[in-house]
């Protein structure tokens, strides 16, 4: 397998800058459907668009819930996510309810996810993905442990690095613990300042199964030149 085999397919290219317009928004879906990643996550407003543009198109149209921060309530997220799938998207990164989790309340943040995880089922998407951002800055190891527990009882399909938004980004340390603490069925997605080729093939190699970037033409032309 070539290194174009091995990294292209697990990414996610990301186009969730604040100021994302529309044009970004088309512009990363012939990006996409052009090298053949395995989605791309745009705002909520937009997935209509990507999903208009990609039909047809093996890619994945994913969006965001509760993002960035994950301090809006269960029934915002899941509403977001019910939305989100009837117009047409495919996959949700939910931000875990990090504040609930730093304060003990590991109900809620269970809870939290599973409604997000249920409103995908009810909105009878065809295998759905839920991912949880962990945003693993702000938590220490035994709260990712925690975290990644609380996430995979609630039906996640992936944990989740980070939004890319949060003073530190994937490192290959929190890749490696995550891919240690989740189960082999739930995927860990490696999210945050991976901006190379070699940034790539480190989180791959720590354990990551996706990969989200916004710097995905840099990153297949560089697989081009190698």
């Amino acid at each position: 397998m070539t290194a174009m085999d091995r990294i292209i397919p697990m990414i996610d290219h990301a186009v969730l800058a604040p100021d994302a317009t529309r044009d970004d928004v088309l512009a990363g879906c012939e990006l996409v459907a052009e090298v053949g990643t395995a989605s791309i996550c745009i705002h909520p407003r937009w997935v209509t668009v990507a999903a208009e543009a990609l039909q047809g198109s093996p890619v994945a149209v994913g969006t965001v819930a509760g993002f960035p921060l994950g301090a809006t309530t269960s029934e915002v997220k899941a509403f977001e996510a019910r939305q989100a799938f009837a117009r047409g998207a495919d996959e949700i990164d939910m931000v875990l309810a990090i504040t609930a989790l730093k304060s003990g309340d590991y109900a809620a943040v269970r809870d939290d996810v599973a409604a997000v995880v249920g409103a995908a089922y009810i909105a009878d998407a065809e295998e759905p993905v839920v991912k949880v951002i962990l945003e693993t800055c702000y938590l220490t190891d035994e709260e990712k442990r925690i975290a990644v527990e609380l996430a995979v009882e609630a039906g996640a399909h992936f944990v989740k690095t980070s939004t890319g938004l949060g003073p530190e980004g994937a490192t290959v340390a929190n890749v490696r613990l995550l891919r240690e603490l989740a189960p082999e069925h739930v995927g860990v997605k490696a999210a945050g300042g991976i901006r190379t080729v070699e940034d790539c093939l480190a989180m791959i190699d720590a354990g990551a199964n996706r990969l989200g970037c916004s710097s995905t033409r840099k990153i297949a032309d560089g697989l081009e030149t190698t």
